[in-house]
């Protein structure tokens, strides 16, 4: 299979991951670029530094990174986030001057400012032709209004989690993949949606990449039910911790519940 080398740039942060052609550039991992899109030309940053890949991990043709940003490319991104904030504000009053039911999440400019996104959240499907005639009029570009999902609001705006942490969506996962409750069973969590859910009302992203885990810590721990024997003799496992590592087993003989370690390191357990 053909070969292709590749250097990965994100352009927001925790944001996906895209391959680009780095030409002959030397590019280190945190440097800001210019780069082909099929939007126009962006500026972003390397996460990734040239690397050779084969040729069903890339998506073909690789557009071409076009130089290392320059002062003025930094000058201008900062000018552009800047019109995005204002652009903010004036399309939140154009849509209650139309009387959109329509929640406004953010504003961004592409880098050579053909165009203005506005990307917002709403219940069901908008008609907002008269309100990009409108914006268009006022800004004298292309509008472009992106509708997406509460779990990329959370991931634009940010905030704190149920754990107390910044969200993990915001800081550092690249995409998005599927809960299931059944994540939650696995990992002996209620199932009460207000304890499992995250500020974006959907299942917490946590319960997908701490899944793994347990599942792994699970084939060497006894399942409750089993029979184990202990230096006070057998007993019934009653309750499994899998984060600690130990479980809590019921004497046969007095019914005495005792907290006993597993050590995994050994192979898998016998379950009895």
């Amino acid at each position: 299979m053909e070969k292709y080398t590749v250097t990965g740039v994100r352009f927001k942060d925790a944001g996906k991951i895209y391959y680009f052609n780095p030409e002959q550039l030397e590019l280190t991992e945190g440097a800001p670029v210019i780069v082909e899109t099929v939007r126009g030309v962006e500026f972003g940053w390397v996460v990734v530094p040239p690397k050779i890949v084969s040729g069903d991990e890339v998506v073909l043709p690789l557009k071409r990174v076009v130089r290392v940003a320059q002062k003025e490319d930094l000058e201008k991104l900062k000018e552009n986030q800047e019109r995005a904030r204002e652009a903010l504000g004036i399309c939140a009053d154009k849509i209650e001057k139309h009387g959109l039911s329509m929640r406004l999440v953010d504003a961004e400019y592409t880098f050579d400012n053909s165009k203005v996104i506005f990307y917002f959240t709403a219940d069901g499907r908008i008609d907002f032709r008269n309100l990009v005639k409108d914006l268009a009029s006022v800004f004298k570009t292309r509008i472009e209004l992106r509708q997406i999902g509460v779990r990329d609001e959370a991931k634009m705006l940010g905030g704190l989690g149920n754990c107390g942490r910044p969200l993990c969506c915001s800081t550092f996962l690249n995409e998005f993949e599927p809960v299931s409750i059944r994540m939650a069973k696995d990992q002996s969590l209620s199932l009460n949606p207000t304890k499992i859910s995250g500020v974006c009302g959907r299942l917490m992203c946590c319960l997908r990449f701490e899944s793994e885990h347990y599942q792994r810590a699970r084939k060497c721990l006894p399942s409750v039910g089993s029979t184990m024997d202990t230096a006070k003799g057998p007993g019934r496992v009653v309750e499994v911790n899998v984060l600690k590592g130990q479980v809590r087993v019921q004497l046969h003989e007095d019914g005495t519940l005792i907290d006993l370690p597993v050590n995994c390191q050994g192979g898998d357990q016998d379950n009895g």
